[in-house]
């Protein structure tokens, strides 16, 4: 049987219960299945993982997993690869974002072009935003990363190109 992996956005040490967010939890016993005793593994988006079992929380809507033995980075490339990404519509968009995830890209940023066809407002932005970076993290955990690559706000290529590289003096 496969081990499932889950995002937890806190630090995670060594022999010490972490208590699952609200989303996690749902997602661990409605979709999962998981009980108090399965094993899964955790990570953060810093790197590495850690091994860990599930165990009752202080109330029946709490979950708590006792952290196990921390697991070094293994498959993540030395470079830093930034992806930018025209936004297309609808799923492409979003499988895209998947595949980008799972070839190891370090950094994504969304580009406005002139023929963009979803024309954003802020409040749409904002949504599809979070969306992006729900997919990122579902391709993450699907794929075995163990660092979650950011995904930067929409801009157009020339706003990007204005900015300076990161590490330049």
């Amino acid at each position: 049987m496969r081990i499932p992996r889950l995002f937890i956005d806190q630090p995670l040490h060594c022999g010490e219960p972490v208590t699952l967010d609200r989303r996690t939890h749902d997602h661990a016993i409605k979709v999962l299945r998981l009980r108090s005793g399965d094993r899964l593994v955790l990570f953060n988006g810093r790197g590495g993982e850690f091994s860990a079992t599930l165990v009752p929380g202080a109330d029946r809507t709490t979950l708590q997993a006792m952290v196990g033995e921390f697991t070094p980075d293994r498959a993540e490339s030395p470079l830093t690869v930034r992806l930018l990404q025209g936004i297309s519509r609808g799923e492409r968009m979003d499988y895209a974002l998947q595949k980008a995830v799972e070839l190891g890209v370090g950094e994504i940023v969304p580009l406005v072009t002139e023929r963009t066809v979803a024309r954003l407002t802020a409040e749409r932005e904002a949504r599809r935003l979070a969306h992006w970076r729900g997919v990122v993290l579902a391709a993450c955990e699907q794929s075995g990363r163990t660092r979650l690559p950011p995904v930067a706000e929409p801009r157009s290529l020339a706003a990007h190109l204005a900015q300076p590289l990161d590490g330049a003096g």
